[in-house]
């Protein structure tokens, strides 16, 4: 009987401690990694998957479990800081992270001996943060998702094109008045006009990012288009097309957003749309400083 007894005791006091065990290691198993998250977004976006396209991991281990999600505009070196001070080690970044479209920072002449450069990769590497980027699924899926994100930013539902998503029709306001409208909503920390600000405008087109000359000219060749919200333009191309066609009294203008700020929504946007499938760990949106702004560059995460 004593001899059962502390049988029977040594089991209880056991079990716990077996339990737990077993627990840990179904936990370890269960773990999501970055390449899971990743192939949950292909079965999500709708749309076939590219074999050429930029959406691919930058950085880090694809079979990294992940703790949680930071998804950004552009994964600058202060969201980088702030998403692990957040203790996430998955960043889902809209641009590049190395300084040149295809990540190879092949812009950089130094190479991998350059500072900037060295020190980024170093950051990465201490924290065992993994980096994909989501640039060309989240532009062709319907609608476009950084679109989607500006028109619910703008409030720009009822105004929107059914035909053509990045075409509006507003209610009749002046050039500098959309101007301010924006810069605020967006929070935009340097705008540029071309034309009149005082002209009425009610038919606008608003291209995110950097479209390039052919489809920003494009929009303002439609007759009505009396303005174009464009995030990056090259003056020498779109800029010098508006400023002639103003000078030639034509009824256009044009607004330069800047990059950042002008796709910032549509990733806050896709915050939104990650979370109907990715519930495991915290997803996170993590805001791109804007570059033109006055010390946020030097904010400590």
């Amino acid at each position: 009987m004593k001899i059962s007894g502390w049988l029977l005791s040594l089991a209880l006091i056991a079990s716990p401690a077996g339990a737990q065990t077993a627990n840990q290691g179904s936990n370890a198993r269960a773990a999501l990694t970055a390449q899971e998250v990743v192939d949950r977004i292909k079965a999500h976006v709708g749309i076939p998957w590219l074999e050429q396209t930029r959406d691919t991991f930058k950085a880090g281990d694809p079979q990294t479990p992940v703790t949680g999600i930071a998804v950004t505009m552009m994964a600058t070196q202060a969201v980088l800081q702030r998403a692990v001070a957040n203790g996430q080690n998955l960043i889902i970044t809209h641009e590049p992270t190395f300084f040149d479209d295809p990540d190879k920072a092949e812009t950089v002449s130094q190479g991998e001996e350059d500072h900037v450069l060295a020190d980024k990769r170093a950051f990465i590497a201490r924290n065992h943060l993994v980096i994909w980027r989501f640039h060309d699924h989240w532009h062709r899926m319907h609608p476009d998702g950084i679109e989607l994100g500006n028109v619910h930013t703008l409030g720009w539902e009822k105004f929107q094109d059914p035909g053509n998503q990045y075409l509006f029709t507003i209610p009749e306001t002046t050039v500098g008045k959309l101007a301010d409208e924006v810069r605020k909503k967006f929070a935009i920390a340097a705008i540029r006009i071309v034309g009149d600000r005082e002209m009425k405008v009610t038919r606008v087109a608003l291209s995110p990012g950097f479209a390039g000359a052919k489809r920003e000219i494009a929009a303002l060749e439609m007759p009505d288009v009396q303005v174009l919200l464009a995030g990056e333009t090259r003056e020498w191309e779109t800029v010098e097309y508006v400023a002639d066609a103003v000078t030639q009294g034509k009824h256009k203008a044009l607004i330069v957003l800047s990059h950042v700020p002008s796709e910032q929504q549509g990733m806050d946007e896709c915050v939104r749309w990650l979370k109907t499938f990715v519930t495991e760990v915290p997803v996170q949106f993590v805001a791109t400083p804007d570059p033109f702004a006055q010390g946020v560059l030097t904010a400590k995460p």
